[in-house]
Formats: structure tokens, C-alpha cells, sequence
């Protein structure tokens, strides 16, 4: 896990924070992650495992690990089971949850969209409507109604909020038969942006950011690297990225997506890449 010295005010802990008293409650860090089952979601959930924060993995399974480590961590964790490719149910849960809670248990309060998913890889026209359809609700639709969840029930909250979109390079450079997830993608960044905006007029508006986060030994890499080179033009240069040691692990990334987070600068822009 992150050191606490790593995590600034608005993220984590604060070396200089008054010390409470004995009978005082003590505030936890928020923090609702999606796509927390595996991969670099699941390296960023067991990063973020901490006596003082509270975390929700919102996912379609449970991980049994998680959960047995959270308990060693000593870390309020809930998983909440669903399948994102229906926003509407997580998201109304979300809301709900976040308004019966109130303000008063948290020091600060961060939204993590981090789940995707790859279509069939195929160009466009042999693309399947209900492929591409998931693809878009999982990467685009969901993230975007959890995003108006978490900021519509915590707009009164005066603590720092921040909101964390893992998007992708392919959000921003196109791919031949990568048209289901570069659309979910540079919608994802193109809606973070209008966030912003919104947030920037806000007394206590949130921080948000979009953020490509590398490339990433995960399924989806190995995905990418078996589909047919006839389908898809690029496969050799995912084959090279692998065989020339260019893959970050999930672990490596998400300590990478974390410090990003952490950054005092967090939200300065809206758009952004863990590489510079």
C-alpha cells in the first residue's frame, strides 16, 4: 500500500492535522472504485486498503482475496455486485447511499471510474449492435450516471471531492477496429471536461480528471495481442510492447494512478496522461 506520506490533503492522510481527542469520531477518506475484480482495478483497491478510509468496489463479482484482506488491513470495504453494462442500479444506489450517509463521517471523498471492457476486435462493419452497445455502457454510459450520482448527492459537502476517470491513449488517437472502445473513451474525456466546467463554477466544486494511465499488462493486453492480425492491423505492435518489456504491471500502475491522484495539482487539467 501507499505510504501515508503520499497521500496529501483531499486524498489521505495530512502530517499536520490537529489530533482529535479520544472521544471524538474519527473522519475516514471515501473512496468508490468500480471494476475492483481484477486487474489494475483490483491493484488499486488493495493499494488503498487503510484503517482510515472506507471503500466501495462496485463490480460485477465479489473478490473473495480482497475482502480477506481488507479484514488483515483492518479497512471498511463493501462490494457491491453488478454489471455495469446497466449504469442505472449502481448509480441510484450510489446516490442513495451517499445521501443517507450525509457529510459528517468523511474527511474527503473520492469517485474512481475505473471498469471497461474491449469488444470483439473487428472493424466497425462486422461490428455486432449489442457488442458495441455494451461496450459504450460499460466504458461511457455507466461512469457517466455514476459521475452525476456522486456529485449530485455530495454538491453541499464542503470536504474535498474528487473524480478519477481512467481512460485510455486510444480515447485519443484512433485504431483500426478499436471503433467501440476509443468512442467510450474519448466520450469518457470529452464528458470530464464538461464536468470541469460545471464543478469550476461550484463554491466546493469537485476535482476531476481523465486519465490515461499507461499501457498495462492486464486481459485486455492479452486480448489485444491474440486477435487475428487479419481483423486487427496493429496486433504486432501490442505483440512487441509485451516481448520488449514495455508493460507496466497493474500494481506498477495503479501506485502510478495513485500518486496522479495525489497530486496537489489534481484537476488543473481535465484530460490528462500518467506519463506526462
Amino acid at each position: 500500500p501507499l505510504s501515508s506520506a503520499l497521500l496529501p490533503n483531499g486524498l489521505g492522510f495530512c502530517a499536520c492535522a490537529p489530533q482529535r481527542l479520544a472521544s471524538e469520531p474519527m473522519q475516514k477518506h471515501l473512496y468508490i472504485l468500480t471494476g475492483a475484480s481484477r486487474g489494475m482495478g483490483l491493484a488499486i483497491a488493495e493499494q488503498l486498503l487503510h484503517p482510515e478510509h472506507v471503500l466501495i468496489c462496485i463490480s460485477r463479482n465479489a473478490n473473495q482475496a480482497l475482502a480477506t484482506s481488507a479484514d488483515q488491513a483492518q479497512t471498511s470495504l463493501r462490494q457491491w455486485r453488478h454489471d455495469l453494462s446497466d449504469g442505472q442500479g449502481p448509480s441510484e444506489r450510489l446516490g442513495l447511499w451517499l445521501t443517507k450517509q450525509g457529510p459528517t463521517p468523511w474527511a474527503s471523498a473520492t469517485l474512481i471510474n475505473n471498469a471497461g471492457m474491449i469488444p470483439p476486435i473487428e472493424p466497425l462493419s462486422h461490428a455486432k449492435p449489442q457488442d458495441l452497445a455494451q461496450a459504450l455502457r460499460v466504458g461511457l454510459e455507466a461512469p457517466m450516471q455514476l459521475c452525476a450520482a456522486f456529485l449530485g448527492a455530495t454538491e453541499s459537502w464542503g470536504m474535498p471531492r474528487k473524480v478519477l476517470n481512467i481512460s485510455s491513449g486510444l480515447g485519443r488517437y484512433a485504431m483500426a477496429s478499436q471503433a467501440g472502445y476509443c468512442a467510450a473513451k474519448a466520450g469518457m474525456d470529452h464528458f470530464t471536461r464538461c464536468m470541469a466546467l460545471d464543478e469550476a463554477l461550484r463554491p466546493h466544486g469537485a476535482k476531476v480528471c481523465s486519465l490515461a494511465p499507461g499501457v498495462i499488462d492486464t486481459d485486455m493486453q492479452v486480448q489485444l495481442r491474440g486477435a487475428a492480425s487479419e481483423a486487427f492491423p496493429d496486433q504486432s505492435k501490442f505483440l512487441q510492447l509485451k516481448a520488449q518489456g514495455q508493460l507496466s504491471s497493474p500494481g506498477q500502475a495503479a501506485e502510478q494512478v495513485l500518486r496522479f491522484l495525489a497530486r496537489p495539482d489534481f484537476g488543473r487539467e481535465p484530460v490528462a496522461d500518467v506519463r506526462g
